[in-house]
């Protein structure tokens, strides 16, 4: 279907029957995103939830949508409509507060260890700064997966792009926490995590990259690297936690 008549009539006309028209034929968008980023929730967060603000985020990317840009509606959308997904979870605030509490606990033993030893700490020697044995280390991080797998929304955008929902660094956010961004510049912040994300192993990036930018489910990507949902739970939330201690340290 022809969708550019609907889209000139609405920005040209503000016709409210071509928006809702639009709407009703990008909906399907929102339960499609919706339900990928279900997959990698808790069951107690509802589907119907996340389409509820799914939905919004549709609103929005339609009201807001710049038909002369070089852009696709599509992408534009998905944005939106993450953004606005995670967005709700946030105020949610569906992590109960000890699994938040084991995850600033890991964040500070990595900022702690790079601090000391000027680079990236290996698994053994966080494991014996928090006086655990390996097996226990990797069963906290599948504990505290949950404070990560909604935290880089979209790669970071423009500050003058209005396709720039959320960014890089809202993810990394702790409500109890100060924001790493009162005291730093996007500029300055990007630098940081791009400089962060290079130093990271390679099956690190890997996951960073398949889950937050290619958005594959994490069943998905433990597929293609030939491991367990489990462990690739493991390495994301490993992969996010140095993450965090960077930006903690740059603080």
């Amino acid at each position: 279907m022809d969708l550019e008549p609907l889209w000139k009539e609405y920005k040209e006309r503000g016709s409210f029957v071509a928006r809702d028209k639009l709407l009703a034929e990008y909906t399907p968008f929102v339960r499609y995103t919706a339900q990928r980023m279900a997959v990698n929730l808790p069951p107690s967060v509802h589907l119907g939830d996340l389409i509820g603000a799914g939905v919004m985020g549709l609103i929005k990317a339609v009201e807001s949508f710049d038909t002369s840009r070089d852009i696709k509606f599509e992408t534009y959308a998905t944005h939106k409509i993450r953004g606005a997904i995670l967005d709700d979870l946030r105020e949610q605030d569906w992590i109960p507060r000890s699994v938040r509490q084991k995850s600033r606990m890991i964040k500070s033993a990595y900022a702690e260890l790079e601090k000391e030893f000027g680079r990236t700490p290996y698994d053994s020697e966080v494991a014996e700064h928090l006086n655990l044995e390996i097996p226990e280390f990797e069963n906290l991080l599948s504990e505290v997966a949950q404070t990560t797998l909604v935290s880089l929304n979209e790669a970071i955008f423009d500050r003058d792009s209005e396709s720039r929902e959320t960014s890089l660094v809202d993810v990394l956010e702790d409500k109890e926490a100060e924001n790493p961004l009162d005291r730093l510049g996007l500029e300055d912040t990007k630098k940081i995590l791009a400089e962060a994300l290079l130093a990271l192993p390679e099956n690190e990036r890997l996951v960073i990259s398949l889950y937050h930018y290619e958005e594959m489910t994490l069943k998905e990507i433990g597929v293609a690297m030939n491991l367990t949902e489990g462990r690739v739970s493991q390495i994301h939330s490993k992969a996010m936690l140095k993450l965090k201690a960077k930006l903690l340290l740059k603080m």
